[in-house]
C-alpha cells in the first residue's frame, strides 16, 4: 500500500490511494511524484466549494507530462466527495499529470465516472479550504507501507 504526503505552502494533506480501483492512475501519479515532477508547481485552478487543481507544469492548465493515460471509471470508489483526488483531463483518456481535490460532494457528484478518482485525503482536509490560486506544491512524498 502507498500513501502520499502532499506538502503545500498551506500545510500537508495525507492521501490514501485507491490502488485497487485505479492502479494505472495511482502508478502514474506516484511515478511523477517520485521524479519530483510536482515540486514547485502551483494550484492553478481554485474554485471555491468545487475543487483545487494542480499538476500543470506550464501553470495555466494546458500542460502535462507529455503522454496520456486511460480513465479508470468502473471501480467501487469512483465517487467524488470531499477530499477525493481525481484525474483532470480534456476528454476521456487524456489525463496525465493534472489532478484535482474536491471540496464537497454536492458540487462534484456530476464528475462521477467521468474522471478517475484515485485517492482521498485522510488527514489535512482543512488544507483544501486554505489553498488559493497560485499556492505552490512544495513536494509530494510517496510512502510505501505494509
Amino acid at each position: 500500500m502507498r500513501i502520499a504526503n502532499i506538502n503545500t505552502e498551506k500545510g500537508t494533506m495525507v492521501v490514501h490511494f485507491y490502488e485497487e480501483d485505479a492502479p494505472i492512475t495511482v502508478d502514474n501519479f506516484c511515478t511523477l511524484a517520485k521524479k519530483g515532477f510536482y515540486n514547485g508547481l502551483t494550484f492553478h485552478r481554485v474554485i471555491p466549494d468545487f475543487v483545487i487543481q494542480g499538476g500543470c507544469p506550464i501553470g495555466n492548465g494546458s500542460g502535462g507530462p507529455g503522454y496520456t493515460i486511460p480513465c479508470e471509471l468502473t471501480g467501487n470508489n469512483q465517487y467524488h466527495d470531499r477530499g477525493v483526488l481525481s484525474m483532470a483531463h480534456r476528454g476521456r483518456n487524456t489525463g496525465g499529470s493534472q489532478f484535482f481535490i474536491c471540496h464537497n460532494r454536492q458540487n462534484t457528484a456530476h464528475l462521477d465516472r467521468n474522471h478517475t478518482c484515485f485517492g482521498k485525503v485522510a488527514q489535512g482536509l482543512e488544507v483544501i479550504d486554505l489553498i488559493r490560486q497560485g499556492d505552490k506544491i512544495i513536494s509530494i512524498d510517496i510512502i510505501e507501507t505494509t
